[in-house]
């Protein structure tokens, strides 16, 4: 591990992400029409990850969706593809009583992280630790994240106004590491309509669910993953240089041609950058990918922190 976990307590505002706001007794319904994930059956107790896809199957966005009540859901995503991912949604709706709308000034985000976390859910005797549960306690929603490198990391999001979570301050910067950490991507411009889901891992994750109905793109991501045609994963890499989303890797033996994409990517605490990759497996397997071209910076790669699912 090359984090610094005795840092990664605290509180950090994330001015980065934003929400989007369904309400109406057809809210549920509708994003479940579009989104790879369920939300008919989404409990009040629960948070899920889902991607929104072109036809194609490709990322457009993607979203921690909970209810704040039965008709009223909040959607997190990155703030640099919103009002895009907000507009393309709206041309949906059609008859659908459901409002969309852009709901960042409603509501304050913040990222809780290790003792920050724990002190918050102290007092709380039912608070969940299943991945992505929610639970509501005077208007705040926690929503468990994936753990950045054993240490224990959540949203919260209350109605702005509120005071913020008590808690050291976290820096953003440390906090998009311990993003980059987790293993979990989070769609942003540079990788726009770049990956198909199993491409960042998401089926591994609980981003996509496979008995639902259809959604767009359903087809290809239901292709990719049962007639054994996954070629591509994301893992876990370190680099002295800086790397960012949407930087390409090579494997040199590849004649000039990219085995891989960067998906998210930070500065570490200890030096240097992190990154989670989505590449080719025979690339990660053979080691030696360079960042950015044949002679390029070498890059140190790990598998993701989760065991990822087999296709069939």
């Amino acid at each position: 591990m090359r984090g610094m976990q005795n840092q990664l307590h605290g509180v950090a505002p994330l001015t980065h992400l934003g929400l989007i706001r369904a309400q109406g007794e057809d809210a549920a319904k509708f994003l479940h029409n579009q989104f790879t994930q369920d939300f008919v059956l989404l409990q009040a107790t629960e948070a899920r990850l889902a991607g929104f896809c072109n036809a194609k199957g490709r990322l457009q966005a993607s979203f921690i969706g909970f209810k704040r009540r039965s008709d009223d859901i909040l959607l997190v995503c990155s703030r640099d593809i919103l009002a895009a991912t907000l507009k393309r949604l709206s041309m949906f709706v059609l008859r659908s009583k459901v409002k969309l709308s852009d709901g960042s000034a409603d509501f304050a985000l913040y990222g809780l992280a290790g003792a920050a976390l724990q002190s918050a859910t102290a007092s709380i005797a039912d608070y969940p630790v299943k991945t992505w549960a929610k639970t509501d306690f005077d208007e705040v929603s926690l929503i468990n994240m994936y753990p950045a490198d054993g240490l224990p990391r959540a949203l919260w999001v209350a109605p702005a106004g509120r005071a913020a979570p008590a808690g050291a301050a976290l820096s953003p910067a440390l906090w998009a590491w311990s993003e980059v950490r987790s293993g979990i991507v989070t769609v942003t411009q540079p990788i726009f309509e770049a990956f198909v889901p199993q491409m960042v891992n998401y089926e591994s994750v609980g981003g996509v669910n496979f008995k639902k109905g259809c959604y767009p793109g359903q087809e290809v991501v239901a292709r990719s993953q049962f007639r054994g045609t996954l070629k591509r994963r994301a893992y876990l890499a370190h680099a002295e240089a800086p790397m960012q989303a949407g930087d390409e890797v090579f494997l040199p033996a590849d004649n000039g041609q990219p085995c891989g994409t960067v998906a998210q990517a930070a500065a570490a605490p200890a030096g240097g950058f992190e990154a989670i990759v989505s590449m080719q497996i025979n690339a990660f397997e053979a080691g030696g990918v360079r960042l950015g071209s044949v002679d390029g910076p070498v890059l140190t790669l790990a598998p993701p922190p989760y065991r990822l699912l087999e296709d069939i």
